[in-house]
């Protein structure tokens, strides 16, 4: 079954310096029939403008990946780290027991762009961490890239949960397809361009939920940028 996830029917959380569009529910946008997809339980697309943020703030047991598509984003946290996010980085921080953290735009000139995930770790109660990688875009050209998966895997950031997250930088006209394992679930996210899957098109900011799948097949009709959850 492919469901699609419209990207103007989206929550927004619209203020003087965030402008946020959110897959699920979200804060003071709740829709009982968007409230994660299997583990994965966020999906926020955020616009800060330059020198502003989130100040400091806390969460609890939350396997939280944020995803620079433009811009540069500043962190900072409880554990004493400090790190600057850029475009082909990929930032993991498990809240666990608790952690407290900020985020601004780096910059005092331009935006910021970035996707913040969520996903629900299998166990509650993990020491908080953070971890941050580069994944240079050439690496998941016209292929999808492991870039989280359980413990690890094949130089991915660690996700504790039986989810996968990968990558993709697709060429128009290019096709890509990823299977899925008997009974896996699959989202796709479009971050940029434009894909086509059986039964719709896909654009900027579009989702699609996969279950009793084999695979995803898609076809890029322009240059396009995807992130792809394999989920339990």
């Amino acid at each position: 079954m492919i469901s699609f996830r419209d990207r103007n029917t989206r929550g927004r959380t619209s203020t003087g310096w965030l402008d946020s569009r959110h897959t699920f529910s979200f804060a003071d946008y709740v829709d009982p029939e968007h409230m994660g997809f299997h583990a994965l339980r966020v999906i926020n697309e955020d616009r800060v403008i330059p020198g502003a943020g989130f100040p400091a703030h806390s969460h609890r047991d939350m396997e939280i990946v944020s995803y620079v598509i433009s811009g540069a984003l500043e962190h900072k946290d409880s554990l004493g780290t400090g790190s600057v996010i850029l475009p082909g980085d990929v930032q993991r921080m498990s809240a666990g027991t608790g952690i407290r953290h900020s985020e601004f735009n780096h910059s005092e000139t331009e935006p910021v762009h970035f996707l913040q995930i969520w996903i629900v770790p299998a166990v509650t109660g993990l020491a908080p961490s953070y971890e941050q990688k580069r994944f240079p875009p050439d690496q998941s050209r016209n292929r999808f890239l492991l870039v989280g998966a359980p413990e690890g895997a094949d130089g991915a950031l660690t996700i504790h949960q039986d989810a996968s997250i990968y990558r993709a930088t697709v060429d128009s006209g290019q096709h890509l397809s990823h299977r899925l394992g008997a009974g896996r679930h699959g989202w796709l996210q479009v971050v940029r361009g434009i894909v086509d899957l059986p039964g719709g098109e896909l654009r900027e900011g579009d989702g699609v939920s996969l279950s009793r799948e084999s695979s995803v097949q898609l076809s890029a009709r322009s240059d396009a940028e995807l992130i792809f959850f394999d989920l339990a």
